[in-house]
Parts: C-alpha cells; sequence; structure tokens
C-alpha cells in the first residue's frame, strides 16, 4: 500500500515529486526547503531562520499523514556550508528536544533556490 500525502499547508512540489509518500507504517517526506506555504517564496533569514520554516513545513506534511516530529525516526540534513552547522542545530533542538531522530547532515554545493538548508525525514504513522 502506498499513499501520496499533500496538503496546503506545507509548499507545494516544485518538481515531479511528492511531499510525502506513506508506505508500510512509515511516512517518507521529500526534502523540505524554506518555503513559505502562503506565498511559495523563500522566507528571508540566516540559516536559523530558514531551519525555523523547513521544520515547520515538514511538522504540517506530517501531520497531514497522520503522524508529527515526535514519530520521526530519521533526518536528513543538507547544509550549503558547514560553518551553519551550530546555528542550524540550535533550531532543530528545539523541534527536537527529547529522544531526537537518528540524523545525518552533509554540506552540498548547492540547494534548490539556493536555499541554505534543506532537511527530508522519515517517520512513523
Amino acid at each position: 500500500m502506498r499513499e501520496v500525502i499533500s496538503t496546503k499547508d506545507a509548499p507545494q512540489a516544485i518538481g515531479p515529486y511528492s511531499q510525502a509518500i506513506k508506505a508500510n507504517g512509515f511516512i517518507f517526506t521529500s526534502g523540505q526547503i524554506a518555503i513559505d506555504p502562503s506565498t511559495q517564496q523563500v522566507v528571508a533569514g540566516d540559516v536559523g531562520a530558514q531551519t525555523e520554516r523547513v521544520l515547520r513545513n515538514l511538522s504540517e506534511i506530517l501531520e497531514a499523514a497522520g503522524s508529527g516530529l515526535g514519530k520521526v525516526v530519521r533526518c536528513t540534513v543538507f547544509l550549503k556550508s558547514m560553518k551553519d552547522f551550530a546555528a542550524m542545530n540550535e533550531v532543530y533542538g528545539k523541534y527536537f528536544s527529547s529522544a531526537p531522530p537518528s540524523r545525518s547532515t552533509v554540506e552540498v554545493a548547492r540547494l534548490p533556490k539556493d536555499v541554505l538548508v534543506e532537511i527530508d525525514a522519515i517517520a512513523l504513522e
């Protein structure tokens, strides 16, 4: 069983992908960037502000799937610069303060729309 998850409370896909897929008790989100769903524009600000928007977007998608950030088991964080790790981590820690999920963080050459951070997640239903 495979179910496409979509919500207007998170940015609409800007390519041929789904916001998330629910399958076999898991939710697999697509990578989220700092796009405000009400404007479909990248939010202004530093990596902290962008991380905040990304995690809010992930939260909305997971809630639409009947899950939530508390059920996340794995995240991947993509940073434009590892120099932003501490600032991203500070915001990330506010959303995952208790029993945080496993995570990988990597620096990448470029991200969609030249944002500073992108995060995807795998969660339980």
